[in-house]
């Protein structure tokens, strides 16, 4: 099925998705930054420009599109159309994002992946913010999709 935008309005389109200061990242600094956490951003010396870097307790965090990175749930449904594409898309993010966990870990970083639908909960994010960073492990509802 051909595209319902022209390629022009196609590109103008794409160039508009944001892959920094997104609002579940800017919602996710937020928390942290009330918590009394301080933190750096987007390093560009860490594999994957983490979204996120508390190098005092040697952390980084990963905010991620639910699309963009494959999450399963409704916000990361695949398109329908050009089915190809997309698929070879997602699926190169996903296995980018696992490269770039193992490689962080190997280099001694707690990694911790949260997913943009699971920011909306946000007293339950702030607590487990909270307790990962500070007592490095948390206790994880069934119902939380939080990786680490």
């Amino acid at each position: 099925m051909p595209d319902v935008f022209d390629s022009a309005k196609r590109s103008q389109i794409m160039a508009r998705v944001k892959t920094k200061n997104t609002a579940p990242e800017v919602k996710l600094r937020s928390i942290l930054h009330r918590q009394g956490f301080r933190f750096r951003l987007n390093r560009k010396d860490l594999p994957g420009k983490p979204d996120i870097v508390l190098p005092k307790y040697k952390v980084v965090i990963f905010v991620h599109g639910c699309f963009w990175h494959g999450h399963d749930c409704k916000r990361g449904k695949r398109p329908q159309t050009n089915k190809e594409f997309w698929n070879n898309k997602i699926n190169g993010n996903i296995k980018r994002d696992e490269l770039n966990v193992n490689t962080l870990k190997e280099l001694g970083w707690r990694v911790l992946v949260v997913w943009e639908c699971e920011i909306k909960k946000q007293d339950n994010i702030a607590l487990y913010l909270k307790e990962f960073l500070l007592e490095g492990n948390a206790v994880i509802n069934n119902d939380d999709d939080f990786q680490s």
